[in-house]
């Protein structure tokens, strides 16, 4: 497992088109994908449980950080409705790609992003400065590489067009977001008192 896993980083940020390719040639079947989702929203709710608990932050934070369920039904919701977001943007800007390769790709990257956000949680609890500073490379490296992964699952001719493809998919997700606090419920987020 090691052994894959290691070079599929190192190929994930060095060249994320390429390692885009390699995600798609698997050819992962759907329930596999799905399942992999869960996974990794799982993970993300626990990272996020954790930097709520370790980080002294003076600002009220909203009910469902003290909800671990309710978080974790919010971060897979989110992942779903903004796969399905960018799958239909990509199309509108012009590219090719399925749903199952969008799929595919983004829970890669919330695979690297779950790591990397280990590797930040662990850093600011060391060297708080360095954390921060860290926290900022990963934003920004992540963004290309999410970008360029987009642009691989999608068939689109440039990163331009993944850029067009995440904006216009950012207005889906404020949509679909809406649509899940009222499916969920406000209350049960702690939006509504």
């Amino acid at each position: 497992m090691r052994d894959a896993l290691v070079p599929m980083v190192q190929t994930s940020l060095r060249n994320p088109r390429g390692a885009a390719r390699l995600i798609l040639a698997m050819n992962l079947g759907r329930d596999a994908l799905w399942t992999a989702l869960a996974l990794v929203a799982a993970v993300n709710t626990f990272l996020v449980l954790l930097i709520v608990h370790t980080s002294a932050t003076p600002l009220p934070l909203p009910g469902y950080f003290e909800k671990p369920l309710t978080l974790f039904v919010l971060i897979a919701g989110l992942m779903v409705v903004y796969i399905h977001a960018m799958y239909w943007a990509g199309l509108v800007v012009g590219g090719k790609g399925g749903l199952m390769d969008v799929l595919a790709v983004v829970v890669w990257f919330q695979v690297l992003r779950a790591m990397a956000q280990a590797a930040v949680v662990l850093l600011s609890l060391a060297i708080p400065p360095l954390g921060g500073l860290l926290s900022l490379v990963v934003a920004v490296w992540g963004l290309w590489i999410f970008l360029s992964f987009l642009a691989e699952a999608l068939n689109l001719r440039s990163l331009w067009h993944a850029v067009a493809a995440l904006c216009v998919a950012s207005v889906g997700l404020v949509l679909g977001l809406a649509v899940l606090i009222a499916i969920i419920g406000g209350a049960a987020l702690g939006v509504v008192n």
